[in-house]
């Protein structure tokens, strides 16, 4: 039951994804919402690892998942006209306000360090998730950003309901 490329509408990808636990529930969220996870390359952890199952369940054959060995050959595997939408705690745009397209790819770094700026370049446009409780709305105090697993979930849902796909 894995998407066809014919019916795409959004992807999902993670550069360098450090934790595995992670990368197997934004797996079982991509295959819930019918979005393909590429993983971009090097993983902090070996896709034969435990937690990276035990977090898919049982739901592995339904997602759709493509390992890149570097950001070049994910950049050359998507079409032309798909758009890279970045994710990152400081980006100026809000969530909330921006205008998703079919076939947009949300591009999501690492647990650690989040996108690197030449990464980000790369991007058409950069997102953030509006956190009235986060750090730099109150001088530094509060949550400094949301668990990769949950900020993917929350962007792929967002995304999917503003272009009508559930």
């Amino acid at each position: 039951m894995r998407l066809k490329k014919d019916n795409l509408k959004i992807e999902v990808a993670l550069f360098e994804p450090r934790i595995p636990q992670n990368t197997g529930n934004i797996a079982r969220t991509c295959a819930a919402f019918n979005f393909p996870l590429h993983l971009i390359e090097p993983l902090g952890f070996s896709l034969e690892d435990k937690y990276l199952k035990r977090s898919g369940l049982d739901y592995w054959p339904y997602m759709d998942i493509t390992v890149h060995k570097d950001f070049t050959q994910f950049t050359n595997s998507i079409a032309s006209s798909q758009r890279i939408i970045g994710l990152s705690k400081s980006a100026n745009k809000n969530l909330s306000e921006f205008d998703f397209q079919f076939e947009d790819v949300l591009l999501f770094g690492r647990e650690d360090n989040g996108l690197p700026k030449h990464i980000r370049e790369a991007c058409k446009d950069i997102l953030s998730i509006p956190m009235p409780g986060g750090a730099p709305q109150n001088n530094n105090q509060g949550v400094r950003s949301l668990n990769l697993s949950s900020s993917v979930a929350i962007v792929s849902f967002h995304a999917g309901l503003k272009l009508g796909l559930f």
